[in-house]
């Protein structure tokens, strides 16, 4: 947008009216603007009401950069019917940004000039600033029709009609301005831009090519290659070009989050959260930077840094459904499954054809078991926009797939042929490796999954918090062995806390841990709070102080947590898996917490995570040697927790047994919590709760054997596996 108003000084015609206008108007020419207010000031003295003084004295300070308001104010008062007068008015509005002020100066010029070009054209660009684009449309429109080749209201009337999503018509403008100025480099980027917007992506490519050959130190095209070329799968050509285009304008925001947005896409968090908040402090009143913000802190599990960056951009633009979305997705993972769904209808409600918001509130439906309602959301989602990965994947992954699915394949097969983001691939290899698992075709299973886990890696690999060190793992094993021995367990901790609250369920990922989590959130007396990350941040602090933790602020910060999760319950359910490395911590806090180590047949449990979307949360899942010796050392610090727990602290549940003899493990279980029995234990997978883990679906059918042995099918891929 150009605000195009020129500051004139020719007098109107009654100059013989005021002595020395000559010599004024000689001074003004000649360049000499302090000379001209000093003797324009000498005349105001003795004609104060001559307003060709004033319009002398305003246009002379414009010319020195001071601040004319009061003279140019004074001027309009006097020449009234002076369209000049009122143009370097508006001009002084605009210089400020005050564009209210500037619309209505704006308007009279056109009173009194109706066919005054430069007036026609910043009036248009000024309701372009106030947010009224459409109406700009009409006096762009009207400009042409005074000079079909005015090639500046050709191209702004195309950047108005791609803002309001009309492409067709905008690349229509920018082709009439092509022809109008062939070498124009602006204008030829725009066209490229338009091409991409309509999804001819190898036309926007060559676009792009002739406007930075016309002008290789324009930046726009340069970005504009990189949104193309990211379009067709090339991200490294893609981050090229946005880069090329940051060393020649490096204050672009829009640049910053397309090159922050392709980063996150190939999984370079830290460098991504980079750009964006070097758009922040470009634009700090940036709604989209923010939500960008969010989506890398969200990928990194920094869930509460991630709320307050969609919140920022909510209060930015209230308005915009993708905010409401972006903020349900992470109320979700916070576990606030009310607000979360509040959040995403809400983004429903001002835009009901949104594909991403019908999906996730598929999502949030399969969260409470509802998965026919969620299905027909996934579809609907894939109705509007069957290039929409994140539809074809909940399909698969909340319910059995089966041979009747012809029509599922096919299209996410079509899908995963197209250029995508590195994550949606990995999404939809998984999901195509549940689909032949389900169907029973396990090479063509094996294949996907593998080749989400190969692709994975490359993902990780830019991350440096998602590379598995396996070094680094058994050195930590060993000094958790060291630190929490048999004597300190046994010793007690001075201000540790009796309570009876905590139960921990422990284990490898895909060991049945939702599935006893389930079991016992279906008592009246327990209530299932998740996966809580609070003591991977409690080892953390505790680390970083060089101490091993005090247990009394240890123990009741978690409870804290837990009476916030459910004020009533006699028992809260923590499941999250992990807390396996931080059971002497935990014993040592809160000696009456019951654990619960659930254990798998252990090619099961890996083969399991294998063929799970983990993305960056577990990095030793994509590798068959990493998983095997991740397993070992997780089987070495349990063996080593069952040797210094005392025994009553302690119940190792086997899956398979909980499988084959639900009753009397279940009993054997709430017994452990010292509960009461209660039947409905036994009647989980009828509960509405709120599951959000991988296994929402299999937790929400009856107990069956089936997945017992599943590693059978795969024996031959399985190699490292086999030590295990």
């Amino acid at each position: 947008m150009e605000i195009l108003t020129q500051k004139r000084t020719a007098p109107p015609s009654d100059l013989g009216a005021v002595p020395d206008l000559a010599a004024l108007a000689a001074l003004m020419d000649e360049g000499r603007p302090a000379e001209a207010e000093r003797l324009a000031r000498d005349r105001l003295a003795q004609q104060p009401n001559a307003g060709i003084l004033w319009k002398v004295l305003a246009v002379a300070q414009m010319r020195q950069g001071k601040g004319a308001l009061p003279a140019l104010k004074r001027t309009v008062q006097l020449l009234p019917g002076d369209a000049e007068s009122h143009a370097n008015l508006a001009a002084a509005w605009i210089e400020q940004r005050r564009w209210d002020e500037a619309i209505v100066t704006l308007h009279r010029v056109i009173e009194l000039e109706p066919g005054n070009l430069s007036a026609l054209l910043d009036t248009a660009a000024v309701l372009r600033a106030l947010g009224r684009a459409c109406e700009s449309v009409p006096l762009y429109r009207r400009v042409l029709d005074i000079d079909p080749r005015a090639l500046a209201a050709r191209n702004d009337l195309g950047n108005v009609l791609l803002e309001l999503g009309e492409y067709a018509a905008a690349l229509d403008c920018y082709r009439q301005a092509v022809s109008l100025a062939p070498n124009d480099a602006k204008v030829r980027a725009n066209l490229a831009n338009a091409l991409r917007r309509l999804g001819r992506i190898s036309d926007a490519v060559e676009a792009s090519r002739q406007a930075i050959a016309l002008d290789p130190q324009l930046p726009e095209p340069h970005d504009t290659l990189g949104l193309a070329l990211a379009a067709q799968g090339l991200e490294v050509a893609a981050m090229a070009s946005y880069r090329r285009a940051l060393e020649l304008n490096p204050r672009s925001v829009q640049t910053l989050n397309n090159l922050g947005n392709a980063l996150r896409d190939g999984g370079e968090l830290e460098s991504a959260e980079q750009c964006f908040r070097r758009a922040l402090a470009l634009e700090p009143r940036s709604a989209v930077t923010h939500g960008n913000l969010g989506n890398v802190q969200l990928d990194g599990g920094f869930l509460e840094s991630a709320a307050a960056s969609y919140s920022r951009a909510l209060e930015l633009e209230p308005d915009t459904p993708s905010g409401h979305l972006q903020l349900s997705m992470v109320l979700r993972r916070l576990g606030l499954a009310g607000e979360a769904e509040r959040s995403c209808r809400t983004a429903l409600s001002k835009h009901p054809d949104f594909p991403a918001a019908l999906s996730f509130l598929g999502e949030l439906h399969a969260d409470r078991g509802r998965f026919a309602d969620a299905e027909a959301l996934f579809r609907r989602a894939i109705t509007l926009d069957r290039d929409f990965p994140s539809a074809w994947c909940g399909i698969a992954l909340n319910r059995k797939m089966t041979l009747d699915d012809t029509d599922w394949v096919q299209g996410a097969s079509a899908l995963l042929a197209k250029p995508l983001p590195l994550r949606h691939t990995i999404s939809l290899h998984h999901a195509l490796g549940k689909y032949f698992d389900d169907v029973c075709r396990y090479d063509q299973a094996f294949a996907h999954h593998r080749e989400a886990n190969e692709l994975s890696k490359r993902y990780g690999a830019r991350h440096s918090g998602a590379r598995f060190d396996r070094e680094k793992l058994r050195r930590r094993v060993h000094a958790i062995i060291g630190q929490f021995d048999a004597l300190r367990v046994h010793a007690g901790e001075p201000g540790a806390v009796p309570s009876e609250c905590p139960v921990l369920i422990v284990g490898m990922p895909r060991s049945g841990t939702t599935l006893c989590e389930q079991i016992l959130a279906s008592h009246p007396d327990v209530y299932g709070a998740g996966e809580l990350t609070f003591w991977d941040r409690a080892a953390a602090k505790c680390v970083a102080a060089g101490r091993s933790g005090d247990a009394g602020p240890l123990a009741r910060g978690y409870l804290d947590l837990l009476r916030a999760q459910s004020p009533q319950a006699l028992r809260v359910v923590d499941k999250m898996p992990a807390n396996f490395m931080h059971l002497g911590l935990i014993h040592a806090a809160l000696p009456g917490a019951r654990i619960i180590h659930m254990r798998r047949d252990p090619i099961d449990t890996c083969l399991s995570i294998y063929f799970q979307s983990f993305a960056n949360t577990h990095p030793y899942a994509h590798d068959l040697e990493d998983l095997a010796d991740y397993y070992q050392e997780y089987a070495r610090l349990m063996a080593h927790w069952r040797n210094v727990l005392p025994a009553a602290s302690l119940l190792e549940v086997n899956y398979e047994d909980l499988v084959a003899d639900q009753e009397a493990w279940s009993r054997r279980l709430v017994s452990f919590l010292g509960l009461p029995w209660d039947a409905r234990c036994l009647e989980f997978h009828r509960s509405d709760r709120v599951v959000i883990t991988t296994s929402k679906w299999q937790v929400r059918q009856k107990m069956h054997p089936a997945s017992a042995g599943r590693w059978r099918h795969y024996r031959q891929f399985i190699g490292p596996l086999q030590r295990l």
